[in-house]
């Protein structure tokens, strides 16, 4: 089983005003079949801790670790997607997502098969050769997925990739999120200011502290669990205990911004 882990992962920024602790003292680990959503405030240090888990950016202490190697530097095991689908408006869907296997050299006919493998994963078969500019959003996000997915990662960071949808279109994705992680059993970590969205697709839910970021809460669920097994969102997400760990996170994270 492979593990993505910070551990004890500390960021702190150099301004013109000072320094600025972003992360403190963080650890938190990623598994094979698991999906970790960190929620919390706007500025408590989310992206920062995927940047550190993607190898974009190192800690100033601690370590971030890859089946115990350090990471030091972004490589195709860790797929990354964006709010922003940062798709290349200049090539069509099929090139968009095998662009990266383009740049590790894998001939045409080999990336194009692997590129249509994803692209039906993410339900968007016989759109390969649409211009980026003839998708909807939800599409392109989609297209960003299938392009994280194409080299075959073992982990999937995701930087709020819902964000941007309508609420329609958000509740399509999520199911969607789960499908693709039921059946690639992939380890999945997510950011999100959602707490619904957090809740629906988490086995861990952690809580982040407004600046510096900590780590104040941990909660394993088991809804997505329960829609891999079959059971439809609308019974998942009227369920009593749904409504329950809803409020109590909401709750929660009032307390933590009046406290900060």
């Amino acid at each position: 089983m492979a593990e993505l882990s910070a551990l004890r992962a500390s960021v702190i920024y150099d301004t013109p005003r000072g320094q600025l602790t972003a992360l403190q003292d963080v650890s938190v680990s990623v598994h094979s079949g698991e999906i970790v959503v960190a929620l919390g405030a706007s500025g408590c240090g989310k992206s920062t801790l995927l940047s550190l888990l993607a190898g974009f950016q190192v800690p100033t202490s601690g370590r971030v670790t890859i089946d115990g190697a350090l990471v030091t530097g972004p490589d195709a095991n860790r797929g990354v997607v964006f709010q922003d689908d940062a798709l290349m408006p200049w090539l069509n869907v099929i090139d968009n997502v095998s662009f990266g296997l383009r740049m590790q050299g894998v001939d045409r006919a080999a990336r194009n098969a692997r590129a249509a493998e994803v692209l039906q994963l993410v339900k968007l078969q016989g759109f390969e050769h649409h211009r980026i500019d003839e998708i909807s959003g939800g599409m392109r996000q989609r297209v960003g997925l299938a392009r994280a997915l194409a080299a075959d990662p073992s982990f999937l960071l995701m930087d709020e990739p819902l964000g941007a949808l309508d609420a329609l279109t958000r509740e399509h994705m999520q199911t969607l999120l789960l499908d693709v992680w039921h059946a690639t059993e992939k380890g999945v970590f997510l950011i999100t200011h959602s707490i619904e969205e957090a809740i629906m697709l988490a086995t861990e839910l952690l809580i982040l502290s407004p600046r510096p970021g900590r780590v104040v809460a941990r909660h394993r669920l088991d809804f997505a669990r329960r829609y891999a097994a079959g059971e439809p969102t609308r019974s998942i997400k009227t369920d009593p205990a749904f409504t329950e760990i809803r409020i109590s996170l909401l709750d929660q994270l009032i307390r933590e911004t009046e406290e900060a």
